[in-house]
């Protein structure tokens, strides 16, 4: 009985090896199925030659890539060249998924920092839309499996005065590299519009004020790209947010509601050592 089950799982691990070699014909070469698979080569090599039997993890990301079932891979080679047949293999172009695998590198290279700055923040910059105003939003910024998740609230009017509120909300993704933050996201409503803003850090107080510089247009009708200078107060990881939100809005630049540190570091007057426009320091 013994000798019967070990011939069957030999059996099984030369129809896959047969298999895999098959499926592999189909591109260009075994270093992209690899590097396309994210599976290392000599590991892979191993596979092909029948000597070792992948993982069930491996074996599923490799029956996905080609568009497969896993049992489907240990079949007989015949019978499995007949379904082939009847279910052409899926081949797509290296650059198709290209994006998508930038954006897992970065997230890769973000994972072991991001988590650290979760929470709820609020966001000052001067409007891009109205001159001599400063725009309070509500950002939350939150991790899963390590990868950073954002939502802006923004509110186009003037705080406590009973108006009409015209609301912006803006989904994105967040990285941290190189001890700065960065961050993108689209207007999700109308998607209007993507900007961009990348953060530094204070080391003497990693997460109460973050400040740097947002990219964007304006929500006129000019749409203007524009660069202002932002700061991040961070609010706490439990919130009210319905109070919180209560103070967002538009602000003019001299009130008393906003602190005057805060006011200097996102004012975008020229300052003497500025060539280009770049956040105070701290």
């Amino acid at each position: 009985m013994n000798e019967l089950r070990s011939t069957d799982l030999n059996d099984e691990l030369s129809n896959f090896a047969t298999n895999l070699k098959l499926l592999c014909g189909f591109y260009r070469s075994i270093s992209e199925v690899c590097r396309r698979i994210d599976v290392n080569r000599s590991q892979f090599n191993k596979y092909l030659s029948g000597s070792t039997r992948p993982s069930l993890y491996t074996m599923r990301k490799i029956a996905a890539f080609f568009g497969v079932e896993d049992y489907e891979l240990q079949l007989p080679p015949r019978q499995f060249a007949t379904i082939l047949e009847l279910r052409p293999v899926r081949v797509e172009s290296e650059n198709k998924n290209s994006f998508e695998k930038h954006v897992r590198n970065l997230q890769h290279f973000s994972s072991r920092e991001i988590q650290k700055y979760q929470g709820y923040y609020f966001e000052y910059y001067m409007s891009l839309t109205y001159p001599g105003h400063i725009l309070r939003s509500l950002v939350h910024l939150n991790c899963d499996d390590s990868v950073g998740y954002y939502k802006r609230i923004e509110r186009l009017s003037p705080v406590h005065r009973g108006e009409r509120k015209f609301r912006c909300v803006y989904k994105g993704m967040a990285f941290y590299l190189a001890d700065r933050l960065f961050l993108i996201d689209y207007e999700s409503l109308t998607c209007g519009e993507i900007s961009q803003t990348s953060l530094f850090p204070s080391h003497k107080s990693r997460t109460t004020f973050l400040h740097g510089l947002k990219l964007g247009v304006s929500a006129d009708h000019r749409h203007t790209p524009a660069a202002t200078r932002v700061v991040f107060e961070f609010l706490g990881t439990d919130i009210n947010k319905r109070k919180a939100l209560g103070n967002c809005g538009l602000y003019t630049d001299e009130s008393d509601e906003i602190s005057p540190e805060i006011r200097w570091h996102i004012d975008n007057a020229d300052r003497n050592e500025d060539v280009h426009l770049v956040p105070a320091n701290l």
